[in-house]
């Protein structure tokens, strides 16, 4: 049974655990400061974490934030984060489908625009990303790391 939702506040180490497929090297100690920022993404109206459960298990993820903003007739846009697959089940349109969920929410809260970044250079990877949607053709992203 597959079912795609936002995350409930109980599932952090099943995320963890998750994003050890994305780029972590290991799940990050239970801190004060690991609990302070997992209490503020669940009670912040626009962070969203989108996921994908497949008969218990969550196997693919993706973070979706609203950003309010003050240009395009006062209408916010989304930005997309985190777009993570189990290796054990990639390809079967899981992360298609969390994707697809967050591009609702951001209709429905009235964006103009939805943005991600991919550090990925793989073709594989940036098919995915123009398969549901995307394009790297309109804006030019930079970066810098702090």
């Amino acid at each position: 049974m597959k079912t795609i939702r936002e995350i409930r506040n109980n599932e952090l180490n099943a995320l963890l655990e998750l994003y050890i497929h994305l780029h972590e090297s290991g799940i990050p100690e239970d801190s004060e400061h690991l609990q302070k920022t997992w209490e503020s993404i669940c009670t912040d109206v626009n962070h969203h974490i989108i996921v994908c459960e497949l008969n218990g298990k969550i196997v693919s993820s993706c973070v979706c934030v609203i950003i309010p903003n003050l240009t395009r007739n006062i209408r916010p846009y989304a930005f997309i984060e985190n777009v993570v697959t189990h290796e054990h089940y990639r390809g079967r349109g899981y992360a298609t489908d969390c994707l697809c969920y967050a591009k609702e929410l951001a209709q429905k809260e009235n964006c103009y625009k939805m943005m991600l970044l991919t550090g990925s250079k793989e073709e594989k990877t940036l098919h995915f990303y123009r398969n549901a949607g995307y394009n790297s053709s309109d804006k030019t992203a930079f970066i810098q790391w702090l």
